[in-house]
């Protein structure tokens, strides 16, 4: 059986960890799951944990999330289509828009549901993806500023999510500055500037980021602790929250090299990054999750003895050295994940995805301890519009 394991406890700590910089900087934060692809057991333990935001960019995702109070905060994370509106409305509470039509249509449905639905202006900074053209933004915001049903509470960028590009200070000061335009000529307050992510939290440790960017929306250093500017761990945060053990179907001493002529006969990328020589010899070892389950070049054997020499779409091999030790069929190799790794896995229907303690003796626990948790914008409940001010 192949699994994917995520450690509860190494999560509680990841997001204390994030809990106590967000509150010693002064900002809010949104935990991002997306990256659970809708997993019912971790979800409900990060709630548990007194989760007050959580984001999504699946519609299912959000729909399966039980709120009926509106005692947690929830966001839609993906710049909504008009298709998609009336389930926008209905399961969460604030959404990213940078399309009039759009937000036009959302303050129909909102009105129709008797709700005020709160948006952030997503503002293109450089990354090239969602988000208005900085000189639009005036006229945008008057546009859509005296819609009823649509309460404007700031504005907000994603950096370095497409393009890899690093985010500089000049940009986030260039995003305040945009803010407090707004301000200044309409004459209402922004109280949200939602521009950090987990590629952010390097320039927030470094103390360089402006402090009115004072909201992030926060999931791989969450769930894998990842320090997207510098590579490695970010400090005080753990990269072993997930685990996936793969089980061995073959295990024989093998050659090292292919015989015969390279060619192309393979859809997947399988250049081994091992130096061999011809008629060199080892174990290798099949386990059976392949580029069907995962994206294998996001695996890495925990055991720094071992190596992955390959895939195909069923399997991946494993080079486990001139010896297989105590491996037997039926073992498992363990792997560490990068982010589009786990994404896959979590989204694959051929892999168990389990929890470790389980959700009972998880919850039991959190009742005895005190974690800083994802904190959200203060806006904890849905909004009728009779009830917005």
């Amino acid at each position: 059986m192949n699994r994917v394991i995520i450690d509860l406890d190494v999560l509680r700590h990841n997001m204390s960890v994030i809990g106590q910089w967000m509150k010693k900087y002064g900002a809010t934060w949104t935990i991002v799951t997306k990256v659970l692809c809708g997993h019912r057991e971790t979800i409900k333990a990060l709630l548990a944990l007194g989760v007050q935001s959580i984001g999504d960019s699946r519609l299912e995702n959000l729909k399966m999330i039980k709120n009926p109070e509106g005692e947690f905060e929830v966001w839609y994370l993906r710049v909504p289509d008009l298709s998609s509106v009336k389930d926008v409305v209905s399961y969460s509470h604030i959404s990213l828009n940078s399309e009039i039509e759009t937000i036009k249509a959302i303050n129909a449905e909102a009105m129709a549901q008797g709700k005020i639905h709160r948006i952030v202006i997503m503002i293109e900074l450089g990354d090239l993806r969602e988000g208005i053209l900085p000189g639009t933004l005036v006229n945008f915001y008057d546009e859509i500023f005296r819609l009823e049903n649509i309460n404007v509470i700031g504005i907000g960028t994603n950096l370095g999510c497409l393009s890899g590009i690093v985010p500089t200070v000049d940009q986030f000061t260039q995003l305040v500055l945009y803010r407090e335009l707004l301000e200044l000529k309409f004459g209402r307050m922004l109280p949200l500037v939602s521009a950090g992510s987990t590629a952010v939290l390097p320039v927030l440790l470094s103390g360089q980021l402006p402090k009115a960017i004072n909201h992030f929306r926060v999931g791989e250093a969450v769930f894998l602790g990842t320090d997207l500017l510098n590579g490695g761990t970010l400090p005080g945060l753990r990269n072993d929250a997930i685990t996936v053990e793969a089980e061995i179907a073959e295990i024989k001493e093998k050659g090292l090299v292919p015989l015969g002529e390279a060619g192309v006969t393979s859809p997947f990328d399988n250049e081994s990054p091992e130096e061999t020589v011809p008629g060199q010899r080892g174990y290798r070892a099949l386990v059976s999750i392949g580029e069907l389950d995962t994206d294998v070049s996001g695996l890495t054997p925990i055991n720094p003895e071992y190596s992955i020499a390959g895939a195909s779409s069923d399997l991946l091999v494993v080079n486990v050295g001139d010896e297989k030790g105590s491996l037997r069929m039926g073992d498992t190799i363990s792997f560490r994940v990068n982010y589009a790794a786990l994404l896959r896995l979590m989204s694959s229907r051929y892999v168990t995805r389990v929890i470790t303690p389980s959700l009972q003796n998880f919850t039991d626990d959190v009742e005895e301890q005190d974690v800083t948790v994802a904190e959200g914008t203060g806006s904890l409940k849905t909004v009728n519009a009779d009830e917005e001010s």
